[in-house]
């Protein structure tokens, strides 16, 4: 009998299908004629019939329906644009900002970006919609990895410490930001977030043969989890320099998508500045959203 017993109970744990395909009777599962009963989760396992000649086994799945009102999907990617507003005081940057005798001051030119290749890429591992009015009104959450990579056209440099350049051989403990002396084919400062999205959103009613309209608006709190300098130039060669370049751990930003049917445009913007001390950079991004809803 305990052969029997081990044996039904990895049938119950090991052929899910097959328990599914074995429905529940009502006059099967609440039969007074049947005792010494096993549940295991939803898997109910009646081992002795008094009925019958011989003991038997039945295996029985209890099958629970999904929540109608929930709705998941995973791997959404964002292919974009980034892009920030500089608002920064020059004249009152402090030493973040490091300046070589006899040049000008650094300014907001040297902050300028590369528009069409300063890219903004989001990989979101799922998001959840729960509907709170039927399928009109609904909450959106999840979580993902947001990559900002932002493409200087100034042949700029971070530093987290070390030597101040035209300082005499200064040090410093703190991060700074100079105008180099040689330029890149590639300059680029990456911001990398994990970051999760709460959303309201709003959508019609589907119809047969019409796309249906939806919006989404909320904000996402971001930790960043990684940042690095990558440059390329015929001096230097290929350099990716990793530190901590007085970017804020953390960002809150105000993000919103538009769809309709399968096209779905996103876009976020931090009304904070990213940096710690001295810049005063507010980042946006804009682009195309690839989800099925």
């Amino acid at each position: 009998m305990k052969k029997i017993y081990f044996f039904a109970t990895l049938c119950a744990l090991a052929s899910t299908t097959f328990a599914q395909t074995e429905p529940a009777r009502k006059d099967t599962a609440y039969n007074p004629a049947y005792n010494d009963t096993i549940r295991i989760g939803s898997i109910l396992i009646i081992k002795k019939n008094k009925k019958a000649k011989a003991d038997t086994t039945t295996i029985i799945a209890d099958i629970k329906k999904s929540n109608p009102r929930k709705s998941t999907n995973y791997l959404i990617f964002d292919l974009g644009f980034a892009n920030f507003n500089d608002n920064t005081n020059y004249s009152n940057a402090g030493g973040y900002v490091v300046n070589k005798p006899g040049t000008p001051a650094f300014n907001a030119s040297d902050l300028k970006l590369k528009n069409g290749k300063s890219i903004n890429i989001n990989i979101w591992l799922f998001m959840q919609k729960y509907a709170l009015v039927k399928n009109n009104v609904n909450l959106k959450y999840g979580l993902g990895l947001e990559l900002n990579n932002y493409r200087f056209r100034s042949p700029i440099s971070f530093k987290e410490n070390g030597t101040v350049p035209y300082s005499g051989g200064q040090q410093t403990n703190a991060p700074f930001v100079f105008r180099d002396s040689i330029s890149f084919s590639k300059n680029k400062l990456a911001a990398d977030y994990v970051t999760v999205p709460l959303m309201l959103n709003l959508a019609t009613t589907k119809k047969s043969g019409k796309p249906n309209l939806s919006a989404s608006f909320g904000v996402s709190a971001g930790y960043l989890y990684s940042q690095r300098n990558k440059q390329i130039s015929s001096e230097r060669g290929k350099q990716k320099n990793k530190g901590q370049y007085d970017l804020q751990k953390f960002k809150l930003s105000y993000i919103g998508e538009i769809g309709l049917g399968p096209v779905r445009l996103y876009g976020s913007y931090t009304p904070k500045t990213i940096f710690e001390r001295s810049l005063d950079v507010k980042p946006f991004n804009i682009g195309i959203r690839f989800s099925n809803w």
